[in-house]
C-alpha cells in the first residue's frame, strides 16, 4: 500500500541516488546485487546480535531495491533484471525468516505461517503479473495490496527490534500478508474474467 501510494514522496532521493549510480557507471543489475548483499547482511547481523544495525541494513537493502528499478527505467529494463529483482527480494525475506527462527526457535510455527502466506500472496502477484495484459511503469503488471515491500520492512523491523512482541508481530505479519493474498485474488478474478 505504501509503495503504491507514498512513492511520489520518497521518489526524489531515489531518483537522485539512481542518477548518481548511473553517472558512476553502475548498472541496475549491479545495484540489485548490492541490495541483495545488504539484505542478506541484515540476517547475519541479526544472528550475531546486532539488531539495530540489522534494521539499518534492511532499510538500505529496500532503498537500493527501489533505486535499481528507477535506474532500469532510465536505461532499459530487461526480463532478466526483473527476475533478479523479484527473486532477490524473496531471498532477503527468507533469509530474514531463517535468521529469526535461528535466534528465536520458540516462534517457529508463526514463522512457518508467515512463510506460507508470503508464498501464497507472491504466487498470486506473479501469476497475475504474468497473465495480465495491463502494464504499468514496471516491466509487468504490479498488483497493489495492503502488504507491499515497505509494510513488510516495517513488520520485519518490529520483529527484529522488539523480541518480546515477536510472537504477535509475526502473527500480525501473517494475517496482513494473507489478507493481501485474498485482495490480489479478488482483483485477479475481476480483471481476468
Amino acid at each position: 500500500m505504501l509503495d503504491t501510494h507514498a512513492r511520489k514522496m520518497v521518489q526524489p532521493p531515489i531518483e537522485h541516488t539512481a542518477k548518481w549510480f548511473l553517472n558512476k557507471g553502475f548498472s541496475a543489475n549491479q545495484v540489485t546485487i548490492l541490495a541483495l548483499l545488504a539484505g542478506v547482511g541484515t540476517s547475519l547481523l541479526y544472528v550475531f546480535g546486532f539488531p539495530i544495525l540489522a534494521v539499518l541494513f534492511l532499510w538500505l537493502s529496500g532503498f537500493l531495491d527501489a533505486v535499481d528499478g528507477t535506474m532500469a527505467r532510465h536505461t532499459k529494463t530487461t526480463p532478466f533484471g526483473t527476475v533478479m529483482d523479484i527473486t532477490f527480494d524473496r531471498v532477503v525475506e527468507v533469509s530474514m525468516i531463517v535468521a529469526i527462527a535461528y535466534v528465536h526457535p520458540e516462534v517457529l510455527w508463526p514463522l512457518l505461517l508467515l512463510t506460507v502466506s508470503i508464498v501464497i500472496s507472491m504466487t498470486i502477484f506473479l501469476v497475475v503479473g504474468t497473465v495480465s495484459e495491463k502494464a504499468g511503469i514496471k516491466s509487468f503488471y504490479y498488483q497493489a495490496g495492503l502488504a507491499e515491500r515497505t509494510e513488510g520492512f516495517i513488520l520485519f523491523s518490529v520483529m527484529l527490534l522488539f523480541p518480546s512482541l515477536l510472537y504477535w508481530s509475526t502473527l500480525l505479519f501473517f494475517v496482513v500478508e494473507l489478507f493481501t493474498g485474498v485482495q490480489r485474488f479478488i482483483e485477479a478474478r475481476r480483471i481476468l474474467t
